[in-house]
């Protein structure tokens, strides 16, 4: 039978890439790592899609920050830009009714590379310089993009559109987390955040004694197979001392060619 396939997306983002693969036959377990909550005040946000059309770029930083946005927005200005990472985050756009006939999308010219280093190097700064960009993403997000655009002379704002927590372990989460990691499993994790939150529910797991005399619940989350679509997830991974992984790049076609099914 074949492994298990650990999808620990927040739930919204998981859906589709759970169908393809059950539809491909392989067992599926749905495991979010991160939940996405809507911000205890959301004036701030507000206030700047207000003044949309105002902006000569959108960027969003991932679907997660498209769909917080969206339900605020009723109809995007076409002569307004958009950048975004990533397949996930255009396939969240086209769901908003946004797509190339609707608006300018810009993301980066290479789908394997979706960050904001390879969307800075896409992006035609000396045509932005002087003018108001936008930046949407949770809380606590990476700054890289805000300083790149702001080193070029752009003015930047950034707004917070979500709030991303790791979830608490209640009785039945460590009971799945139990389940799962007395067998072999493919773990696909598409964030640094939520590796890191793993690590940390299963050492509360560790520290109550639940492993017993077997090997701690950390050490055998070690030694699964875990699929990531970025280095820099790569590198959080390995940090956290994992050794089996699997970097693919970005899109759910290459996590499918990564577990050898036809994309």
């Amino acid at each position: 039978m074949p492994n298990t396939v650990v999808i620990t997306r927040p739930l919204a983002q998981a859906g589709p890439l759970a169908g393809r693969l059950a539809a491909a036959g392989r067992p599926v377990v749905l495991l979010p790592l991160l939940e996405i909550c809507p911000l205890d005040d959301a004036a701030p946000l507000l206030a700047a899609l207000a003044e949309l059309g105002a902006y000569a770029m959108v960027a969003f930083v991932s679907p997660n920050a498209i769909d917080a946005a969206f339900s605020h927005i009723s109809a995007w200005p076409g002569a307004v830009a958009v950048a975004v990472m990533g397949d996930g985050s255009r396939a969240a756009l086209a769901a908003h009714g946004v797509t190339p006939a609707t608006a300018t999308i810009i993301s980066p010219l290479d789908a394997a590379c979706s960050d904001s280093e390879h969307l800075l190097k896409t992006l035609d700064l000396d045509a932005l310089r002087g003018r108001r960009v936008l930046i949407v993403r949770g809380e606590n997000g990476r700054e890289l993009l805000a300083e790149g655009l702001r080193a070029a002379g752009v003015l930047v704002t950034l707004v917070a559109a979500y709030r991303r927590s790791v979830p608490r372990l209640t009785a039945a989460l460590g009971a799945t987390l139990r389940v799962l990691l007395a067998q072999e499993n493919d773990w696909i994790v598409t964030s640094s955040e939520a590796l890191r939150g793993l690590v940390g529910l299963l050492q509360q797991l560790d520290a109550a004694g639940g492993a017993g005399p077997q090997p701690s619940f950390v050490v055998k989350m070690q030694q699964q197979h875990v699929i990531v679509p970025h280095a820099r997830i790569a590198q959080t991974a390995n940090g956290l001392g994992f050794s089996r992984l699997t970097l693919t790049g970005s899109g759910d076609e290459r996590l499918l060619a990564a577990l050898q099914l036809q994309p």
